[in-house]
């Protein structure tokens, strides 16, 4: 009797972790471009209400994108450092409690999609192939973080035709910059698991580029600078956005020169994380950059 309530919270904690609610970058990083898009579409003043979806909706099915890439990997994560503490793959939770954790936060993020517009609704259901495909991409494609990107992608696209019913030129540019945003960062994460994965025998980008790796985040980092750059033109956006802009870039370079110097996993989580804060200092820039 006395031992049911603590295997009650050991269970709880497990499926905590599975979320990675413990890990708050991962969730905010994603949460980054939706809000980048439903402030950026809405002029800086977008709905309160419409916020909120996006940034429950974001936890949502970032939830059920852990659990699937999981359910995926169960059988490889005890042979990654990174990962063998995972709780499917240290089999304190079984499939079938994963799979019903999946269902149900999926289930969440479907409850939301009835505050959208029918053409953001279709952006949404075919954002969800794309999201439980990911975790298959590293057995066969050589650049898995490809597709995380155009899966982070949709964040972007949902949350400006939440907005404005469309898609219009300056939101496809705001994609280009999420995605080869999200290819920078989840190189970097990548290279976490570099000798790891090439043992196991599984893609990813730090494998791809190689001793280029360092110069490949760097072009995707700049990419997405310009890409951002247009978006500022494009919304005639003031003066503080380019000045956020600047800021953020200033970051990312002295990444890339981090990275270039040196080479363990401390390193690569620091950037990830950094990461966040450059998402919120373009977010400043969007919406100061339209106010003001």
């Amino acid at each position: 009797m006395s031992t049911a309530p603590t295997d009650w919270r050991a269970k709880a904690d497990a499926v905590f972790r599975l979320l990675r609610w413990d890990k708050p970058a991962g969730r905010l990083i994603l949460m980054i471009p939706a809000l980048w898009g439903v402030f950026a579409a809405a002029g800086g003043s977008p709905s309160p209400l419409l916020v909120l979806v996006m940034v429950v909706g974001t936890i949502a099915t970032s939830a059920a994108g852990c659990v699937i890439n999981d359910l995926w990997d169960r059988d490889i994560d005890p042979l990654v450092e990174r990962t063998r503490a995972r709780p499917l793959a240290s089999r304190e939770l079984a499939v079938p409690v994963a799979v019903v954790t999946f269902a149900v936060s999926l289930l969440c993020a479907w409850g939301l999609t009835f505050f959208l517009n029918p053409f953001t609704f279709w952006l949404c259901v075919a954002a969800v192939p794309v999201i439980a495909l990911y975790p298959g991409a590293k057995r066969v494609f050589p650049v898995p973080q490809l597709v995380l990107s155009l899966a982070w992608g949709f964040a972007a696209l949902i949350s400006w035709s939440a907005v404005t019913g469309g898609l219009e030129t300056p939101a496809w540019w705001l994609w280009g910059a999420t995605v080869l945003w999200t290819l920078g960062f989840d190189t970097v994460y990548a290279l976490s698991d570099r000798e790891d994965d090439l043992k196991i025998g599984i893609n990813s980008s730090a494998i791809f580029f190689g001793r280029f790796t360092p110069e490949a985040i760097a072009a995707f980092f700049a990419g997405a600078a310009l890409c951002l750059a247009v978006v500022g033109y494009q919304l005639e956006l003031g003066s503080i956005f380019y000045v956020c802009l600047i800021v953020a870039t200033l970051f990312w370079w002295r990444e890339y020169r981090s990275l270039v110097t040196g080479d363990d996993p401390a390193r690569f989580n620091r950037i990830f994380n950094e990461n966040v804060t450059v998402g919120f200092v373009i977010l400043t820039g969007l919406i100061g950059g339209t106010l003001i």
